[in-house]
């Protein structure tokens, strides 16, 4: 799958897109969060999203990188919900900052929306950033119970119910 929208395309991740990946996350997470977390807890996020992470887990997940020709400027995956076949997760949606406000965070969310794991399944979860959830929220996922504040993992867990 590739969309191209502004010169910028959506793809299936590739082996050699991980470190680039790592890289545009890191940056993303110092610029972008840095607001709401503290150093501590970003450097702890940044090391959690190696080049490695992305290697172990391209195998049960499907990555998808945003690039603006060869560089990459964004990313996301989904997997299964634990196994599942009627549940899914989505992960790692990241978007450069100079990036930001433009859309392509959605850009991102169409394509892990168009996705296998996500058409299967009846719900698909996320654990959002207080930073990102506002953009979860306009594009249709609630909060779990209505909790609205980070879990003591730093992540707000929400839902989304899809029809099948």
């Amino acid at each position: 799958m590739a969309v191209e929208q502004e010169g910028i395309v959506v793809r299936p991740f590739e082996k050699g897109d991980e470190a680039a990946m790592a890289e545009m996350i890191a940056y993303t997470l110092r610029v972008s969060n840095r607001n709401d977390y503290t150093p501590e807890y970003l450097e702890d996020i940044v090391n959690h999203y190696s080049p490695e992470f992305f290697t172990e887990h391209a195998a049960d997940s499907h990555f998808y990188v945003l690039c603006d020709g060869e560089r990459i400027i964004g990313c996301g995956g989904i997997t299964d919900w634990w196994g599942s076949t009627t549940e899914s997760f989505v992960f790692s949606v990241f978007v450069h900052p100079d990036y930001q406000g433009r859309g392509f965070g959605r850009i991102i969310m169409d394509a892990l929306e168009s996705d296998d794991f996500f058409r299967r399944a009846s719900r698909t979860g996320l654990n959002s950033s207080i930073t990102a959830a506002g953009f979860y929220q306009r594009l249709g996922y609630a909060f779990v119970d209505g909790i609205t504040t980070p879990d003591e993992a730093g992540v707000i867990k929400m839902v989304k119910k899809q029809a099948r």
